[in-house]
């Protein structure tokens, strides 16, 4: 049997004068911003965090934002896949930054750009930033657009997470505890 308050607050939402101004105010921000994802009512959890992920641990630092990896903890870019090197670029297979048109970008005399470097996020990038060992350790699967994706807890022996709340032990072990997350998207259907 469902919940009888969520189904009144559902329902009161649907009818009353504060669900009525809540949707005019959705759409508004919507149409003010030009993002449809409001409109539209993308996943909860993306309003969250990123999809599958809704708790309160923040991402690890990545170079375009949403935490996307590759299968050894590479960053990639979150919309499409694709590899971006440390400064967020799109890279070519050899590292070489790209344009929007998959072109190598050039400098000011005209050759192309050096790579730039490619850090693991989780395993390279937080020691190097925060100044103390860490590693994947454990994860978990969400259903997110059809494919299964996995999402890594980034563990280290700290006590506060990112964020600067308490350090949760989540799928961590030794002794270790979740500092930051990330996710890899799988080709898997669900």
């Amino acid at each position: 049997m469902p919940d009888r308050r969520r189904l009144s607050d559902a329902l009161a939402a649907d009818t009353d004068r504060r669900g009525f101004l809540a949707r005019t105010s959705a759409w508004l921000i919507a149409a003010a911003t030009g993002t449809a994802a409001l409109a539209a009512g993308e996943e909860d959890a993306e309003a969250y965090h990123y999809c599958g992920h809704t708790y309160t641990t923040a991402s690890c630092p990545h170079p375009t934002g949403i935490p996307r990896v590759d299968i050894h903890g590479y960053p990639l870019r979150h919309r499409d896949g694709h590899p971006v090197d440390d400064l967020g670029r799109p890279v070519d297979r050899s590292g070489h930054p790209l344009d929007e048109h998959g072109r190598r970008l050039t400098g000011p005399d005209g050759r192309p750009l050096p790579p730039a470097p490619r850090t693991r996020v989780c395993q390279d990038g937080i020691p190097e930033r925060y100044g103390f060992p860490t590693r994947v350790d454990g994860s978990w699967y969400r259903c997110c657009g059809g494919k299964v994706r996995r999402l890594m807890d980034c563990c280290g022996y700290h006590r506060t997470r990112i964020n600067g709340d308490a350090a949760l032990t989540g799928y961590c072990y030794a002794g270790r505890k979740v500092f930051c997350v990330m996710y890899f998207q799988t080709q898997v259907p669900c």
